[in-house]
């Protein structure tokens, strides 16, 4: 089980590092993307702001994932993104779904198995420290 923890956290970790320094650099070509797909994320684009902190926070978590640090900090910090993804390709662009579902399965798969670290974040009466 240890073997499949690394290795889903070294994949999803390359997986936002890459992706989130390519915005940077654009070292990787840009996928075609339908109309209402370059709509939504050329809005995004459009803000000035929204793509740098999302870019910058998935390059944050992919490191923290892949060098083992604070692992479900990246994971909490990461699953807002995860699930936009997933939408974005199941609702505007199908041709990313397969990629956005192994995403989200790893995503799923670390988070069940550090689910002891999440314990205290899904009290329901949490109580100030």
């Amino acid at each position: 089980m240890q073997k499949a923890v690394l290795v889903a956290r070294i994949l999803l970790g390359l997986i936002f590092t890459v992706f989130g320094i390519n915005f940077y650099f654009n070292f990787l070509p840009a996928p075609e993307l339908n109309a209402e797909a370059t709509a939504f994320f050329g809005a995004l684009l459009e803000t000035g702001y929204m793509m740098q902190v999302v870019k910058l926070v998935e390059v944050v978590g992919g490191v923290l994932l892949l060098v083992g640090a604070f692992v479900p900090l990246a994971l909490a910090l990461l699953a807002p993104i995860v699930l936009n993804i997933f939408l974005f390709h199941a609702l505007l662009d199908p041709a990313g779904l397969p990629v956005a579902i192994l995403v989200l399965a790893l995503e799923l798969f670390l988070a069940w198995s550090y689910r002891g670290s999440f314990a205290d974040m899904l009290r329901r009466s949490a109580q100030p420290g």
